[in-house]
């Protein structure tokens, strides 16, 4: 009976279960179809379905023979993962002598490091669909976060001051690219980078990617902007602080994990996105998104779960370190005189 309150009446006890129990069910009809992609992905067979094998635990009817196929055999992944890996004992052994102290913490770079410098050998020389299409959106998704939380920091910042005429109209301009169908959006750029030479090249899908994710590092700063003091900011110009040393030494650090936040946003969403591209790129700038449509249309490989398998693992992750920004943006805030 424990959330409870002892004086609540038998509809009210009611409610509370059937809530609960709603919401559960909610979860499961959303979470339930990724479950099932995970141990497909490790079927033995060439088969979307679970096998006998698989129903009886059975270890033959499971295997890694589709994360192989998504992986190729070419590449150099151990070459980069030396590499890495002496960058990071390199970083670490700095960071150890700057703070005079060893913990666990300082062997992160080396870990970080090495799985960083492993991936990208791994990427350098692949000749594979699967490893083409995951190198051209490690290209992409990247640069296009950059431009995102440039411009979407920058245009939080201006749009967050009260003496902006036309903040709304503004703002409901910056964000129209979630409002507006992506199918149109999609074909408005088609036609706008086909007159100016960007349709089928890389800046033209890095510019497309972009301008999708300005307005989720728009809506992240902003919320973070609205608990900011602006007396911290007064006060800096006042100590002889000029407007740039008083946004990167007093507004940023406050205001990071927002910005943060947008960034992944962005890069999920340019990670992901595959109707812009189809549009805007070409046979060259095909994405992982773009080859797991183009595998489920043309040629159906039960490859494409493992690579969904993956990307749901990085999803999570990255949705997990949004949380962690979060709460920490919210004890900052609370740290803040008001």
């Amino acid at each position: 009976m424990s959330g409870i309150p002892p004086y609540a009446t038998m509809p009210q006890r009611v409610w509370y279960y059937t809530f609960r129990v709603i919401c559960g069910l909610i979860f499961a009809f959303l979470i339930t179809p990724i479950l099932v992609v995970m141990p497909l992905s490790f079927n033995a067979q060439d088969f979307f379905t679970f096998t006998p094998e698989m129903l009886r635990l059975d270890p033959e009817g499971y295997s890694l023979k589709h994360y192989r196929d998504m992986l190729g055999d070419d590449g150099n992944p151990w070459t980069g993962l030396w590499i890495g890996c002496a960058l990071g004992v390199a970083w670490a052994a700095f960071g150890i002598y700057r703070r005079g102290s060893v913990s666990l913490m300082s062997l992160l770079p080396v870990v970080v490091l090495s799985l960083f410098g492993l991936i990208i050998g791994k990427l350098t020389g692949a000749t594979g669909d699967w490893m083409v299409a995951l190198r051209n959106s490690l290209l992409i998704a990247p640069v296009a976060t950059v431009l995102s939380v440039g411009f979407g920091t920058l245009a939080a910042i201006g749009l967050s001051q009260p003496h902006v005429p036309f903040r709304r109209a503004i703002m409901a301009i910056m964000i129209s690219p979630m409002i507006v169908p992506l199918i149109i959006s999609a074909a408005g750029m088609y036609f706008f980078y086909s007159r100016i030479g960007l349709q089928g090249e890389y800046l033209g899908v890095v510019l497309a990617h972009a301008a999708l994710g300005i307005p989720f590092v728009i809506i992240t700063v902003t919320a973070t902007l609205v608990g900011f003091d602006r007396s911290l900011t007064r006060a800096a110009a006042n100590m002889g602080a000029d407007p740039v040393t008083t946004f990167f030494r007093v507004q940023m650090p406050l205001i990071l994990p927002g910005v943060i936040s947008g960034g992944l946003f962005a890069f999920i969403t340019s990670f992901d996105e595959v109707v812009v591209v189809i549009f805007v790129g070409s046979a060259k700038q095909q994405t992982l998104p773009w080859q797991m449509f183009t595998g489920l249309r043309e040629q159906i490989s039960p490859t494409i779960l493992a690579v969904a398998t993956v990307l749901v693992g990085i999803s999570i992750c990255l949705l997990a370190t949004v949380e962690f920004l979060r709460r920490r943006s919210e004890r900052l805030r609370g740290m803040s005189p008001s």
